[in-house]
């Protein structure tokens, strides 16, 4: 996993919960408190994994409420901040949600060892998208938190569902 996720994970919990909050949290996962992850740095998966449930734990939360303060502080906070270029010119959630994986592409083609996830996408009917979550990486809980948040940044309200067979159905309000 690119350290980027990482990166956002760490400054999420040290800006809502306190810089304490993420020591304990690098402790309980056996990561020195003050590394500071690198864009595009190396994590090796087990260790961002262990660093999601430690984040859980410590913060008694459990993995939906993690992945949905995620994808909602990625979205509205972290990737304007280093990805605004994906911002422009995109007016409303399902032109956003549509080009997703076109982002996944452009933004790591030249990255060596990344892994994004990738999107296909089916419409059900005029409001309804279908995006399948292709990765190894089991983490639709994130992609669904995602999806939200950027319901939550073009002020629309999404209806958000997972579906099985790493699928996520977006219904758009009308």
């Amino acid at each position: 996993m690119k350290g980027v996720i990482m990166a956002c994970l760490s400054q999420l919990v040290s800006e809502r919960f306190g810089q304490g909050k993420l020591y304990e949290i690098m402790e309980a996962c056996g990561l020195d408190p003050r590394k500071k992850f690198m864009a595009t740095e190396d994590i090796p998966e087990e260790q961002a994994m262990r660093m999601l449930k430690s984040t859980c734990d410590v913060l008694q939360i459990n993995m939906e409420q993690a992945a949905e303060a995620f994808g909602d502080y990625w979205v509205n906070v972290y990737a304007p901040k280093i990805y605004g270029v994906y911002y422009k010119n995109v007016s409303n959630a399902r032109d956003f949600l549509l080009r997703m994986d076109e982002v996944h592409v452009k933004t790591t083609k030249n990255m060596e060892n990344a892994m994004p996830p990738r999107f296909s996408y089916a419409w059900e009917d005029d409001d309804t998208l279908v995006m399948t979550y292709k990765s190894s990486r089991d983490l639709i809980d994130i992609c669904v938190g995602l999806v939200k948040g950027v319901g939550k940044h073009y002020q629309e309200d999404l209806l958000v569902t997972k579906l099985p067979g790493n699928r996520i159905r977006v219904k758009f309000a009308t």
